[in-house]
This record gives C-alpha cells, sequence and structure tokens, in this order.
C-alpha cells in the first residue's frame, strides 16, 4: 500500500515543487498564459479526448452531475454558516468553499489512482464544476449577472463537444482524436506545475481564519463526498472518485476571480495556501480510503 500510495502522489507532488521552486528561484513564468493556454487550449482537448477514449454512458455522467450537485448543497450550507457565524465576506469565502481544485490536483489524482476510467469519471465532476464555476463562481466574487465569459470559454464549450458525443455515442475521426491526444496530454502537468508556481506568491493572511476554512473544505468536503458514497452505495472507482474530488482544497482560481474583482484577495489567497498545504498533509489518508481494498 505505501509503494502504491507514493506512486500517486509523489508525481502530483513533485511537479507542483517544479513550479514552486521555478518562481521562487526567480525564473521567468508567465502565469497568465500558462493559464489560458489551459483552460483554452490542453483542458478542452483533454475533456473531449478523454470521453471519447473512455464511454461513460448518459447514466453515468447524470449520475456523476447529481453527486456533484449534492456536494456542492452540502458545502453551500456549511459554509454559509461559517462564513456568517464568523462574520467574513459571505461571497468571498463560500465561493472558494463551493469551488475546489478538482482540476489541477484532482484529475491527475484520479488518473494516477484508477488510470482512464477515473480519469474519465473525474472529468465528469470537472465539468459540471467548471460551468458552475464561471457562472455561480463569477457571480459571486463580481456581484453582477452571469458574464459573457461562461459562453465565450473553450472549456464551457468543450463540456458540450462531450456531452453531446456520450449522449449521441459519437466517435472522433482517428486523426483528430489522436490530435486531441497530444495536446491534451500537456494538461495535467501543467496544471501541476501552474499550481506549484501560483503557490509561491501567495501570501498568508490571518492564518487562524484561514485555517477553520481550509478544515471546512478538505474535511467537510471528504465528509459530504463520505455522505454521497454512503446514501447511494457506490463502490470501486466511482467511489474513489467522488471522494478524491469532493475533498481537494480550495481551487486557485478563486484567488484569480477575488484579485479581478477585487473580493477580498488576500484572505482567498490565504484559503488556497492553507488549504492546498493542508491536503498534501491528508492525501495519504484519503487515498488509502478511496483506493478499492486489496
Amino acid at each position: 500500500m505505501f509503494d502504491t500510495l507514493l506512486a500517486i502522489i509523489a508525481p502530483v507532488v513533485i511537479c507542483s515543487a517544479v513550479g514552486f521552486l521555478w518562481v521562487r528561484l526567480r525564473q521567468p513564468w508567465d502565469g497568465d498564459f500558462v493559464g489560458r493556454l489551459v483552460l483554452t487550449v490542453a483542458a478542452p482537448c483533454l475533456t473531449v479526448s478523454a470521453l471519447g477514449k473512455v464511454r461513460l454512458g448518459t447514466d453515468t455522467l447524470l449520475a456523476m452531475s447529481g453527486y456533484w450537485a449534492i456536494t456542492f448543497a452540502l458545502m453551500l450550507a456549511a459554509g454559509w454558516a461559517l462564513a456568517r457565524a464568523l462574520g467574513v465576506d459571505r461571497r468571498a469565502y463560500v465561493a472558494s468553499l463551493l469551488f475546489p481544485n478538482v482540476g489541477n490536483m484532482g484529475l491527475p489524482l484520479c488518473l494516477l489512482a484508477f488510470g482512464d476510467q477515473g480519469l474519465a469519471l473525474a472529468l465528469a465532476w470537472f465539468m459540471v464544476n467548471s460551468v458552475a464555476h464561471f457562472s455561480i463562481g463569477l457571480v459571486a466574487f463580481s456581484g453582477g449577472r452571469v458574464h459573457r465569459e461562461l459562453f465565450t470559454n473553450p472549456m464551457v464549450w468543450s463540456v458540450v463537444v462531450a456531452v453531446a458525443m456520450v449522449v449521441g455515442d459519437w466517435h472522433l475521426p482517428r486523426w483528430l482524436a489522436n490530435t486531441l491526444d497530444l495536446i491534451g496530454g500537456a494538461t495535467i502537468p501543467l496544471m501541476l506545475v501552474a499550481m506549484g508556481a501560483a503557490l509561491a506568491g501567495l501570501d498568508v493572511r490571518l492564518f487562524g481564519r484561514a485555517l477553520v476554512f481550509s478544515v471546512a473544505r478538505v474535511g467537510g468536503g471528504f465528509l459530504a463526498g463520505l455522505l454521497v458514497v454512503t446514501l447511494f452505495g457506490l463502490t470501486g472507482t466511482e467511489r474513489g472518485v467522488v471522494l478524491i474530488q469532493a475533498a481537494m482544497p480550495v481551487a486557485v482560481f478563486n484567488y484569480l476571480f477575488a484579485q479581478r474583482y477585487g473580493r477580498a484577495p488576500q484572505e482567498v489567497a490565504g484559503l488556497v495556501l492553507v488549504s492546498t498545504l493542508l491536503s498534501f498533509l491528508t492525501l495519504p489518508l484519503l487515498l488509502w480510503y478511496a483506493l478499492p481494498a486489496g
């Protein structure tokens, strides 16, 4: 079991450390370019490519969306109550709890732990989360209506294509499938390196508060996922993916949104950094519990 856990965790930690050390050593790094490349090109290609190789079926896709919705609702209730009790900016703190790092961190973990089938299930979760993040999340941080970014974002359109492929049982031409597979293969390493680079530039403010919400994000997310897998009797890969994706730390994108709209950016930065460090500490236990016995 130790070798199995190490084989899953080590690549995630090492790739993140590359980005962290790169920035700390003051090497040139264009985080905006890398982020845009991942979100507009690489991640959409990975979404379509992975779901083209592993057929989930409409029922499975709908089920994963439902599991996501239940954990979202549970975290919304918990986050709202916690933010109200502590008297903090509800939009910034609650949104940060609602949208975990199911892309940069969740996708590679599910791929390494469960292979292509795990990646496909994790992508289904990631797709629903991405659409919600670029709609509900943007509204929460900006205080306005749904932005046109939702309708012009390639990640959202890749979700439309992927869902159409699942529902219609369509298959891509071999040349296109190979192209998307090649480009999409860059997504996970780029995501991990970018996450490490982003963490290197964050400062922790109000550590005690950040720790409380980080525990709520990682621990509360795990409990929400555990409730879902117990209620629906999930087993195997499906169970593991739900537990892992539900227990991920605060997504870096929350900080980018907070910074862009002036919604307590330094406090959200603290949530991202502390929750990520906490998740690295809890990953061995999470994976030990999520992996199938034997």
